[in-house]
Formats: structure tokens, C-alpha cells, sequence
């Protein structure tokens, strides 16, 4: 993997350029010393680290557009940073770029349940979100595994998902409007409280473009009334195909689960040793699918569920009967990823999404992989929706493992599109997609794109080196070009 080459010119005048920005964000809120650049030197794509240049901490919306309109005028490079949770490398900083945090912006604006909605700053974690609200009543539904820790503006980014966006949605499902800076420096507001705003749909253009088009500083999201019944079936398979077999069945019968997330045999022993959450040792596949709603609706769906399953080979079923019992289920699933750390020195965590029915197929091709590579594998993921979550497990202390770990997943991504399905569910592309890109798009769909990040970035300050393979000048991918002469229509008669 290459990212741009330094500017040796920005690197020497580092020392004016920390002073410049400190007129505009004052005290502690310019770094420029290499051990305390230390800890932005990576995201939670940990095999790659590179020191930013300088991190610029502002805690206004105003100092943050005085910064962009800085490094506009100043040519400088700007990679927007949450709280540093992405696993694609979307917020892996420049050796010769401003790193800008949002770490400060972690105030809840407004509760608004009248509107059922929530105005917060970008630091604000997903899960207080949850805890802001609940004691009216709400949630908020997205929730990544990461939602202790990840951030609303970098779910933003990301487009993030979870166990519940089955049903509930993604990030942009979710969301109402956004308050974002451009690298002008321009303040700009993209929908609000309402349903939906007229033209174009700039809030989801906005919405996982991985910071290459504009800084977010304020979120409105749609927060949820709590449902009055929530219960989980914890199902064992005899194998991977057979759970697979089961989702497909589930949907197919009409019955959309509040959630569906399953685990193969590598991964359930991981989290049973981690958490004690109850999990059967002796399967291959566990499928956690949880159902909410009126109580008699969710009692209703749990028997054609059991059904289901048993019609699929299921080999054990258990279903919760108490909110701690149902808690104790998530749990595993929740700590995975930590889980499979305990047994694994690294590991590798990939996303790529299928069609669901492909499930099966690509189970049993992830295990040839496997073989072929010579590295473990443990599956979790979000099998409602068809976002898998393998995690590769190596040493990176072992001479080439990182580089079969990483021709490991390329490989298991380009199965992915294989089967009809995409590089990135929620993580995005980042720079551990970024070569892979022209597997799934052509270079016409790829220089459309970037006439995109053109018209908010001309010149590709904003995250450079992440998500375009090739980065093309907007210049030559030519500029649209407005005739301000007579309107091309009449005036219209008024009512």
C-alpha cells in the first residue's frame, strides 16, 4: 500500500505552520511534538501508522473553518480524525498533513422527543446517544460493535451499521440533517428535523464519503421508541452452510428480525472463553436473531423462527426469558473482535457484503482461502443483511504473515463482488479498499466520482491517498461548465 509522497517544502516549515494555527486554536490545542503525535499515528487499522504532520484540536465550529480556510490558502492537506475506531485506514494521517480532531465537539445539543429526533456534535459516542434519550423512552437503532467507542460523525462518515440495521437501517437511514465545513471554510446545512428537503439529496451524498468532501460538526439523527417486547432465539448448526440455509429461510418466510448475526466455530469458542455468555461448544454456527415489538407479535415470530430453524438442522435452540438473559446473548457477539485478540496475536478485520443466498457459497470458499493462505479465519457478521466480518488471524512479528493476512482479504473481497455483492458494508474503503476499487467499478465510474469530490475539493485536500485508487486532477477530468446567459426556461405564471 502507497500513499502520497511527502512535501518536503511543508515538512521544513513545520515549525511556523504550528505557530500560524495556534493564533486560531489557542493553548493545548495545536500538537506538533513527535511523542505526543504518537498516539494519532494509526487508526484501528493498526498495520499501518504514519506521525501527522500536526493535530489541530478545535473546539469551536468557527476555529475549525478559520483551520480549513488556513490549509486552503496554504495548500495543506486535512484528514478529518473521530475518535480514531475506523478499520479500513480511513483516518490514517499525512506525514505532511494537518490531522484534524473532532474529539472536543462531544456535546449533546438538543433532545427533541416531541420530533423524535437528537441534534449532537460529531464526539458524541453512538451509545451515549442511546443513554441521552432512553430515559424518555428512545434509542438510537444503529449500533456498531464499536458503539462504547465510535463516534456519530465518524458513523457519518462510514455509514456505519450494526446487529439492528436489519431492520432499523444503517447511519443514513437514520439520519435527518448534518452541519458540515467545507475546505473553504463555508458553513453549510444539509437537511434538519423534517423528513426530507427538496433538491438534491446532498445529506446522502454526504453520508459515507470518508471525510473526502467536507468536515461534519453537527448530526441530527431519528431516535426510536423503545419496543415494548425484545426476546432472542440462540440457535446451533451442525454447519456454517446449514445457519446460512436458515437465514435465507427467515427472510424468505417474510420475517424481518430486529436482528440476525451469526458466528462460526473459531469464533463462538473465542467469545465463550471471553465473555461466558452460555454459547454450545459443539457446533459449527450459532445464529443470534432477535425479534422485538408487541409481545404477542414477538411470541408468534419466535415459534415460526423455531420453526425455521429446526426445518434447517438446527441442533439447539435457546430463547431468552429475561432482559439479562437476552443481554448475555449479544455479549459474545459484542466482543468478538476483543475475543478473537486473546487467541490471535493480530488480526485482520475485512468487510465486504453478498447477496444473502450466497451465504453458504462463500462460507465454503472463505475456508479453502483459508487453507490457500495458510492463516486462521473466524467469521461474525451480519448475516440479515449479508455483511460479513471475517477476522484473519496472524503474527505480525512473523516475517510475511501481514502480507498473506492482506492477500488473504483482498481475496475474500473479490469474492465478494464476485457473488454479485460490494467491497464495504460499513467500514468503508479508506486505504485497505482503495487498490481494490477497480474490481467493482470501472474507470468511468471512478473519474464520476471524483468529479464529485471535485466540486467540493477542487484541489483534493481533504483525506487525500484514501478511497481512489488513482487520483486524477480535476482538470482532466474536465469541468462542467454553466451558461449564465437567458435561463433555458420562460417565466412560469404565478398563482
Amino acid at each position: 500500500m502507497e500513499m502520497p509522497t511527502p512535501d518536503a517544502n511543508v515538512l521544513d516549515r513545520r515549525a511556523q505552520i504550528a505557530e500560524e494555527l495556534r493564533a486560531i486554536v489557542p493553548g493545548e490545542g495545536v500538537i506538533a511534538d513527535e511523542d505526543e503525535l504518537r498516539p494519532y499515528e494509526a487508526d484501528g487499522l493498526t498495520a499501518y501508522r504514519t506521525l501527522p504532520l500536526i493535530v489541530v484540536l478545535p473546539e469551536t465550529v468557527e476555529q475549525l473553518a478559520e483551520v480549513m480556510r488556513y490549509c486552503k490558502r496554504n495548500q495543506l492537506k486535512v484528514v478529518p480524525r473521530g475518535a480514531g475506531t475506523s478499520l479500513s485506514g480511513g483516518a490514517l494521517p499525512l506525514a505532511d498533513g494537518i490531522l484534524l480532531g473532532l474529539g472536543k465537539f462531544n456535546k449533546i445539543l438538543e433532545v427533541d422527543a416531541d420530533n423524535r429526533c437528537a441534534r449532537v456534535q460529531p464526539g458524541v459516542t453512538n451509545l451515549a446517544i442511546t443513554k441521552a434519550v432512553e430515559a424518555d423512552g428512545f434509542y438510537y437503532a444503529p449500533d456498531p460493535s464499536s458503539q462504547i467507542a465510535c463516534s456519530i460523525g465518524g458513523n457519518v462518515a462510514e455509514n456505519s451499521g450494526g446487529v439492528h440495521c436489519l431492520k432499523y437501517g444503517l447511519t443514513t437511514n437514520n439520519l435527518l440533517g448534518v452541519e458540515i465545513v467545507t475546505i473553504d471554510g463555508e458553513v453549510i446545512r444539509l437537511g434538519g428535523k423534517h423528513l426530507d428537503a427538496a433538491g438534491f439529496d446532498l445529506l446522502g451524498l454526504m453520508t459515507g464519503s470518508e471525510g473526502l468532501l467536507g468536515v461534519v460538526t453537527e448530526v441530527t439523527v431519528r431516535i426510536l421508541p423503545k419496543p415494548e417486547t425484545a426476546r432472542a432465539l440462540l440457535i446451533g448448526f451442525p454447519s456454517s452452510e446449514a445457519a446460512g440455509d436458515a437465514v435465507a429461510g427467515v427472510i424468505a418466510d417474510g420475517i424481518i428480525p430486529g436482528g440476525m448475526e451469526m458466528m462460526d466455530a473459531p469464533a463462538i469458542k473465542a467469545a465463550e472463553e471471553f465473555v461466558r455468555a452460555g454459547y454450545p461448544l459443539d457446533v459449527e454456527a450459532l445464529l443470534i436473531v432477535e425479534l422485538d415489538g408487541p409481545e404477542a407479535e414477538v411470541d408468534h415470530l419466535i415459534e415460526r423462527v423455531r420453526a425455521i430453524a429446526e426445518d434447517k438442522g438446527a441442533v439447539s435452540v435457546r430463547v431468552s426469558e429475561s432482559e439479562e438473559e437476552r443481554n448475555s446473548f449479544w455479549a459474545g457477539r459484542k466482543a468478538a473482535f476483543p475475543a478473537i485478540g486473546r487467541i490471535s496475536p493480530d488480526y485482520y478485520c475485512m468487510d465486504g457484503t453478498i447477496p444473502r443466498n450466497q451465504l453458504p457459497k462463500v462460507l465454503g470458499r472463505m475456508r479453502e482461502l483459508s487453507q490457500k493462505h495458510g492463516l486462521g479465519v473466524a467469521n461474525v457478521f451480519h448475516a440479515g443483511d449479508g455483511n460479513l466480518h471475517p477476522l484473519i488471524m496472524y503474527d505480525a512479528n512473523t516475517p510475511g504473515e501481514l502480507e498473506r493476512a492482506e492477500e488473504f482479504g483482498a481475496d475474500i473481497l473479490k469474492l465478494c463482488v464476485e457473488v454479485g455483492g460490494v467491497l464495504t458494508g460499513e467500514h468503508g474503503v479508506g486505504v485497505e479498499k482503495r487498490d481494490l476499487m477497480g474490481t467493482m467499478f470501472t474507470e468511468t465510474d471512478l473519474k464520476q466520482q471524483q468529479r464529485v469530490k471535485c466540486a467540493f475539493d477542487p484541489d483534493g485536500l481533504l483525506n487525500p491517498g484514501k478511497v481512489f485508487p488513482q487520483l486524477h486532477r480535476c482538470a482532466e477530468l474536465g469541468r462542467m461548465h454553466i451558461h449564465r446567459g437567458q435561463l433555458p426556461f420562460p417565466d412560469l405564471p404565478r398563482f
